[in-house]
């Protein structure tokens, strides 16, 4: 089937840096990836709901266009690229997702893609950014910044920077998962007491809970982050932005951020509860169990707000809980490793 991209207006192409994102936004956003992005369902199980004693709505973004929800706000920013720029290409920095949304994107919309990746990325997400069509400039995360070899290309080639959750364009695509989730749990009739999704960098979490915020008020919304890499859960608790000493050494690589984004952190910082880790172990029962029980394929930073739900990180017995499977991307070895324990 051919896709065929509606344009954007000139009042789109704005300049979103040092603004604000509205619900207007993510509205925009939604129309915009409307026949591109999937619409991803709304599932419950009894599995889950038998494990948890708690009604449990799981919203699958690893069944996403290019196995996460990063295409939302890939998809989005690309389309906001005016048109005198976009033979210059796009550079994004990822470990894996960000880098195939930006790369999927820019094969629909013709941009070529250029995405500084860590040499230790899972080989499917190195693998699929490449069958993407995109240009794979791998790098050590120990030992090099991503950030100066990204600049550099940029500044060689006058390519414009995708940020992978440090731009409301980004963000305003990614809450578009939130706009769904809300009015999906509507329309079958529950009421979200609590939604929890994995955070990295907060793209995605901020860009729900601004969506949660005015389509399900009365909802909570909670961080998933893993344990020794929690810079949201004590940026948030001390009101003001920490970083991560490391920059390595959880399976959740796509979680591995190294401080949150300031857009990000100004979104939740007013609108997130409680914060919430999981360590590696309860994220290879998650992964597991997903397969298992769930029949869904769910890589380990994917997996987080669901391990944080198997292994009681909020009290939600006898609530109607929504969680976001965010990405799939999972290497054979890693599903062996979980599915072995």
């Amino acid at each position: 089937m051919t896709e065929t991209v509606v344009p954007t207006t000139d009042d789109e192409l704005r300049d979103y840096s040092g603004k604000a994102v509205t619900i207007a936004d993510v509205e925009a956003a939604a129309r915009r990836i409307d026949g591109f992005a999937v619409k991803t369902p709304l599932l419950r199980h009894p599995a889950l709901d038998e494990r948890t004693g708690a009604t449990v709505l799981i919203k699958p973004e690893s069944l996403q266009r290019s196995g996460s929800f990063k295409f939302r706000g890939a998809f989005n920013c690309l389309n906001l690229i005016p048109g005198e720029d976009r033979p210059k290409g796009v550079v994004a920095c990822s470990s894996g997702n960000h880098a195939q949304g930006v790369a999927a994107s820019a094969g629909i919309l013709g941009v070529d893609a250029t995405i500084v990746m860590p040499a230790d990325a899972p080989r499917i997400k190195l693998a699929r950014t490449r069958a993407f069509g995109a240009q794979v400039v791998t790098y050590d995360r120990e030992k090099e910044d991503r950030d100066q070899i990204a600049a550099a290309l940029c500044a060689d080639t006058g390519a414009t920077f995708v940020h992978p959750f440090n731009d409301p364009a980004v963000i305003a695509g990614q809450g578009t998962v939130g706009l769904e989730l809300a009015a999906q749990a509507a329309g079958a009739g529950h009421s979200l007491d609590d939604v929890l999704a994995c955070t990295g960098g907060g793209g995605l979490s901020s860009g729900i809970a601004l969506a949660l915020a005015h389509k399900s008020p009365e909802t909570r919304f909670h961080t998933v982050e893993p344990a020794d890499f929690d810079d949201y859960k004590r940026s948030l608790e001390a009101g003001a932005l920490l970083s991560n000493t490391r920059k390595s050494g959880s399976i959740c690589d796509a979680l591995l951020s190294e401080i949150p984004g300031e857009i990000g952190f100004s979104i939740l910082r007013q609108l997130a509860s409680e914060a919430l880790t999981v360590t590696d172990e309860e994220v290879l029962d998650a992964v597991a169990f997903a397969f298992t029980e769930l029949k869904l394929v769910v890589e380990p930073g994917g997996a987080a707000a669901l391990a944080a739900v198997l292994h009681d990180k909020l009290p939600i017995k006898g609530k109607t809980v929504g969680l976001v499977l965010t990405g799939g991307n999972i290497d054979p070895d890693m599903l062996s490793r979980a599915l072995s324990r």
